[in-house]
């Protein structure tokens, strides 16, 4: 146990931060990125600044191989530090102390103190941020001072420190450190560090380039082996010359030779050529003249002619040919290079006397050379052809060198071969759709069982429901969105289920740092166990045995975590893994960002869509409605219908569409919506109303329409289409007009089906075409059926044939307007349409004659009185005697207005409807404008009057004339059956 009570000076803040820090309030302004993560980190795991507990471990000891390679390195970085106070200290791979070179007796001293010193532990989870635990944590170079370092005892020292890799597999063999008092600190000893553990790893390199010669040369002096294969084969060769293999077949065999060589049971596999050839592979063991052992691919080529002779071997791009190889004190040929982003360092060469060969590296999730090299030789003299007078010999065998390499090297590149194929099949497969929960799902379903036998994706519900997800932490409760896995494992969380993780658990610590954590062995892991205790023990008793746990950081913002288990696969997870798995999770979370992104803006269209629709059935009496609105799988777009009340008991039934999805359609969507709504209040006929909207859609598409910013117009609009239809109750009749839409279909009361032959208007906004109105009379109960053109029509059927499965599904007698929509939507739609869908099923009714009562009245002023009389008789009958006055003082002005201003012949209308409706028609077509007279005026009170007695009153324009209208509201408003 080391306490330590020394107060240093506060260098930038740092001890005020720290102690920020350790209360829980934010410093990431104040301190450095890879600092603050190391302090998250080790206060995840509990440890306390002012007190540690390091251990020790004897007799600590680094492979041979790595010491011979680092040995020189470290004798000359220390020559060159030795008139500087600063030591140099060897570590292993868990951050265990091996050896420590340098440094005054001081500085030694101090450092013996804080138990920085061979034998004891430096790791991040015992002594906190330091030069050795924090480059293995951060995986890279650090520079650690000061108050920098987690642990008080730590503090007065800077160090800098850069993990060593062995260059074949790409594991961090060692770390490297450099340690000086905090005073003597310098940012250059972080270049130091990093430019001698380049020299070791290189010097590692050479090493393993060495063995390959001594294994090549061992295999050229074995000769013919007892089973007849020969030991100096001819070299697999590529080209069209003699026969020789194809790009194709020398790709497919090395893949094979590579997969061969990194199998320890396997001496023999099969591989099928173009051609009608095949390939036997045979995998032999052979062992220098030092005792290095590795392994050789020979392949025998069966079939093809038996004049065939090897062109010259074309395994790899820029290779050369080599003399022919033989028996005796023929050159020994080289090995073939492969270009990558690193070149290997020339090795020295062999004491043959021909060139030596050299180690074959290749670019791989970590840099790694090939399994195997490589063998590429000249090609032997072409023998005489065969002449037809000589008999056909048995198929020709072609016995050749394909690979000389390293099992264990070969398992290497064989995992990171595979590791590219995942992450290409990662790209491809995730993100195929802008949804969030199946993005989550295709993550999974790419990871298991490639990667891992168990995959989990944990996300906050906000993100699920689009929106940002704020800071993630321990007290934030995911929600388990898809799950992957071999085999049915009950104990783990399911879909759906709610999970808040404690702060140990990996899945925590991972969300707080922003970083990859790997569990190798979760049955040491009690920070994953403290979840659950009894759960995650029948985890661990099913087989799972490691875990991986990444967050899903996208654009700066964390949106969840997701968790890799193994238990079936024999080996658990590496170091190597993580670069993998941060792959996967990072190519997942820029997918799921989008989708998250788009359902926010998909949502918010939508609702401002739905907003804009209807939000229920008005109040009339003219027909009966149903509808449905579908949006697209796309996004929003613009479609919209109304049924809109005018006045006479009449109705407007109208469908639309814009052009385009996403806001900007459903704004349009909305304005047009508005100014039907307005040309409606107008009684406008149906021709004159498209007119009127075609000139705005016209002047929307010119930029004249209101914008956020007064300098940026309008988005244009390609068009929109549009039919309107008004029906009347009491004549039966329906007039109707469209715009670019698709033909409105009639089902008459016996079932019967017709599209109504409306002639087709130019869309709206191009102008230029006058628009043509139909009116049709319809049986009461008939339906008429308008929809937009994402019912009938898509990428997989045309309109005609659309319109005909539309015509079978409504061909059905008296079937109500609800169950109509429900069948034509079952029959005509896939489960997520490509387009928006509007569909309307109105069906007609007709008034009673008996509560219309109508007057043909001449153009005199006696006929006054007696229409009011006639109003009083009606109103009796009807057993309305409340509204005699009334309707007398109303139907008294408008008929002497009529008489006295316009031209008849003048009508007199009563409608008994869901409102008492009186209107009074002229041959005029001048329009009575209401004013307030003055107090000296003797007349022009009458229409005022009429006003404030009238719960709505309007004018509507005839071919003969117009008609003054009012509608007066019943004795408590009774629905009228």
């Amino acid at each position: 146990m080391i306490p330590l009570s020394v107060t240093w000076d506060d260098i930038g803040g740092l001890v005020d931060a720290h102690e920020r820090f350790l209360a829980g309030a934010r410093v990431d302004s104040d301190v450095r990125g890879a600092v603050l993560d190391s302090w998250k980190r080790c206060r995840s795991v509990g440890l306390d600044p002012d007190r540690l507990l390091v251990p020790y471990a004897p007799d600590l000891a680094l492979d041979e191989g790595f010491l011979r390679a680092a040995e020189p390195v470290l004798q000359r970085l220390t020559g060159s530090l030795s008139e500087v106070g600063m030591t140099i200290a060897l570590c292993d791979g868990q951050g265990r102390m091996v050896q420590r070179l340098g440094g005054d007796r001081l500085l030694r001293g101090r450092l013996d103190e804080v138990r920085f010193a061979p034998g004891f532990d430096a790791s991040e989870q015992v002594v906190g941020t330091n030069g050795v635990g924090t480059a293995l944590a951060e995986r890279g170079p650090v520079y650690v001072v000061g108050r920098e370092h987690f642990a008080d005892c730590l503090q007065p020292f800077a160090c800098a420190g850069a993990p060593v890799r062995n260059p074949l597999s790409g594991h961090i063999e060692a770390v490297l450190d450099l340690t000086c008092l905090r005073d003597d600190g310098d940012p250059l000893m972080l270049r130091l560090v990093r430019e001698a553990a380049r020299d070791i790893e290189a010097r590692l390199l050479d090493q393993a380039t060495e063995r390959e010669r001594a294994l090549l040369a061992a295999y050229r002096r074995a000769g013919r082996d007892a089973g007849g294969w020969p030991r100096q084969p001819a070299p697999v060769t590529g080209g069209a010359e003699g026969g020789g293999l194809g790009r194709i077949d020398l790709a497919v065999l090395r893949e094979k030779a590579e997969e061969l060589i990194a199998a320890p049971h396997r001496t023999l596999d099969e591989v099928m050529l173009s051609g009608g050839r095949s390939a036997m592979l045979l995998r032999r063991q052979v062992r220098g003249a030092a005792g290095e052992t590795g392994v050789v691919i020979e392949a025998r080529i069966l079939g093809g002619r038996p004049d065939s002779v090897p062109g010259p071997l074309d395994l790899l791009p820029g290779s050369r040919p080599g003399p022919l190889p033989t028996t005796g004190s023929t050159p020994t040929p080289t090995l073939t290079p492969t270009p990558t982003p690193t070149p290997a360092p020339a090795p020295a060469p062999a004491p043959a006397p021909a060139p030596a060969p050299t180690l074959t590296p290749t670019a791989t999730l970590t840099p790694a050379p090939t399994p195997a090299t490589a063998i590429r030789t000249g090609t032997p003299a072409r023998t005489s052809a065969t002449t037809p007078s000589i008999p056909t010999p048995a198929p020709a065998t072609d016995d050749r060198l394909l690979l000389l390499g390293d099992p264990g090297v070969g398992r290497l590149a064989l995992l990171a071969r595979r590791r590219l194929e995942l992450l290409h099949e990662a790209g491809v497969r995730i993100g195929t759709t802008l949804d969030v929960a199946r993005t989550a799902e295709e993550l999974a379903e790419v990871a298991v069982p490639r990667f891992a036998d168990f995959t989990a994706v944990d996300l906050p519900d906000p993100v699920l429901h689009g929106e940002e997800p704020g800071p993630l932490g321990a007290d934030t409760p995911l929600r388990r969105v898809a799950v992957g896995s071999v085999r049915e494992e009950p104990d783990l969380y399911g879909v759906g289920d709610q999970v808040g993780y404690v702060p140990s658990t990996p899945q925590s610590r991972s969300l707080e740092s922003g970083r990859a954590v790997l569990e190798p062995v979760l049955a040491e892991a009690g920070g994953w166990l403290a979840q659950d205790p009894a759960r995650l023990a029948r985890v661990l008793t099913a087989g799972i045995h490691s875990l991986i746990t990444v967050p899903l950081r996208a654009r700066g913002t964390t949106l969840g975590v997701v968790s890799f288990y193994r238990s079936g696969q024999p080996v658990p997870f590496e170091e190597d893994d993580l670069s993998l798995a941060q792959e996967l999770a990072g190519r997942a979370a820029i997918c799921i960002d989008n989708a998250r992104r788009y359902t926010r803006e998909h949502n918010t269209a939508l609702a401002l869509q739905r907003s804009l629709l209807p939000k229920g059935r008005p109040e009339q009496s003219a027909v009966e409605v149903a509808y449905r609105y579908l949006p697209a799988q796309a996004g929003v777009g613009g479609d919209w219908f109304d049924v809109i009340p005018l006045s006479g008991a009449r109705v407007a039934l109208v469908v639309g569409d814009v052009v385009g999805h996403g806001l900007h359609a459903a704004a349009t969507m909305g304005r047009l919506r508005t100014a039907v709504h307005n040309f409606c209040s107008l009684d406008l006929p149906p021709d004159e109303l498209l007119t009127h909207l075609d000139d705005l859609v016209a002047r929307l598409d010119r930029g004249e329409g209101w914008a956020v910013d007064s300098d940026q117009a309008d988005s244009g609009i390609v068009g929109a289409t549009c039919l309107y239809a008004v029906y009347d109750p009491v004549s039966r009749r329906c007039t109707l007009t469209r715009a670019g839409h698709p033909l409105p279909a009639v089902v008459a009361p016996d079932g019967s089906v017709e599209f109504v032959d409306l002639p087709s208007g130019p869309p709206l906004g191009l102008g230029g075409m006058p628009f043509e109105t139909v009116e049709l009379e319809l049986a009461e109960g008939s339906q008429l059926v308008l929809y937009t053109d994402g019912l009938i029509e898509d990428r997989h059927q045309d309109i005609d044939t659309g319109l005909a499965r539309l015509r079978s599904v409504l061909a059905r007698a008296d079937r109500p307007p609800e169950e109509t929509c429900e069948a034509v939507l079952d029959a005509m739609l896939p489960a997520r349409p490509s387009d928006d869908v509007a569909l309307l099923v109105a069906r007609t009714r007709a008034l009673d004659p008996g509560r219309v009562a109508q007057w043909e009245l001449p153009s005199d002023p006696a006929v006054v009185s007696r229409s009011r009389a006639a109003v009083t008789e009606q109103l009796a009958a009807w057993g309305l005697t409340d509204l005699s006055f009334t309707v007398e003082l109303v139907a008294s002005e408008l008929v002497t207005n009529a008489i006295r201003h316009a031209t008849g012949p003048v009508r007199l209308r009563l409608l008994r409807d869901r409102a008492l409706i009186c209107e009074v028609s002229d041959g005029s077509n001048t329009s009575p404008r209401l004013r307030r007279a003055r107090t000296e005026d003797e007349g022009g009170r009458g229409l005022f009057l009429v006003a404030q007695l009238a719960e709505r009153w309007g004018t509507r324009y005839t071919p003969d004339g117009k008609i003054i209208w009012t509608e007066l509201p019943l004795p408590g408003r009774l629905t009228i059956p």
